[in-house]
């Protein structure tokens, strides 16, 4: 049994709760170092992660800066993000998700469990390519700690950290191969990397699909609970995307603005 989880980080007042907008919250964070910025627009490195953060209530401006980081037909990403994006952008993924955190689990670590690093990269893209837990690029293993289970040298389980808001790490990536399933093996890493969070003194959380009821009931059997109920959405940006008029700008400017399809 490991030592109890620290305090549950709280709200700062008046800038709300770090994991409301847990991916803007991680590039303002501890996770500044990874960002790309136009305005208010935030989002990670692409060859990270495709996440991306934009202000709790964007305007037009803000909707085109984030298509002038993505590029005419780049992908947007959100999590904790409801409202459908501006006409013209073509809408390839949404999905209600829950988000859950840790309180109570029985972390510790795994005597199987390996370190996984760069050189691990081909192997970790190929187990995802097998099981698809989610968005993992070559980029990924930077964001944290990920641990993995070789069998005859093959990686064949893994789990890790994502998202980083400030006294809090996402636990992600977890999967495991279809020949070593029922094994226990995704909750013994997952236990083993909340330990690691614990350690510096953070908090596990995790995000998982509404749909996927076997994740869920897996997180609660290890001592998450239900923070919030939460979205994602995934957008294409137009091919030619218009470029918002200021209200101050002359009309005859804006008539131009229009025409050149900015």
């Amino acid at each position: 049994m490991t030592a109890p989880h620290p305090a549950v980080p709280s709200a700062t007042p008046g800038l709300g709760h770090p994991l409301d907008n847990p991916v803007r919250s991680s590039l303002t964070g501890p996770h500044a170092h990874f960002a790309e910025r136009r305005g208010r627009v935030l989002r990670y490195r692409p060859d990270i992660t495709p996440w991306a953060a934009l202000p709790d209530a964007p305007g037009a401006e803000d909707w085109a800066d984030a298509a002038a980081l993505a590029g005419p037909g780049g992908g947007v990403t959100l999590t904790a993000f409801r409202e459908p994006p501006p006409a013209g952008w073509e809408i390839v993924f949404h999905a209600d998700g829950v988000q859950m955190v840790d309180d109570g689990m029985d972390a510790g670590p795994d005597a199987e469990a390996v370190l996984l690093g760069p050189r691990d990269v081909p192997d970790m893209l190929e187990l995802v390519a097998r099981t698809r837990p989610g968005p993992f690029l070559p980029g990924t293993v930077e964001l944290g700690t990920y641990l993995g289970v070789r069998r005859s040298g093959v990686l064949v389980a893994m789990a890790g950290e994502r998202l980083h808001p400030p006294g809090w790490t996402e636990i992600s990536g977890v999967c495991t191969d279809e020949s070593v399933r029922g094994q226990g093996l995704a909750t013994r890493l997952i236990r083993a990397v909340a330990h690691g969070i614990r350690e510096r003194g953070e908090t596990p959380f995790l995000h998982a699909a509404s749909s996927n009821t076997g994740a869920v009931r897996l997180y609660e059997s290890l001592g998450f609970r239900l923070r919030r109920r939460t979205a994602f959405l995934s957008a294409l940006v137009p091919a030619q995307p218009r470029r918002p008029v200021d209200a101050r700008t002359p009309a005859r400017e804006a008539g131009r603005l229009e025409q050149l399809g900015q």
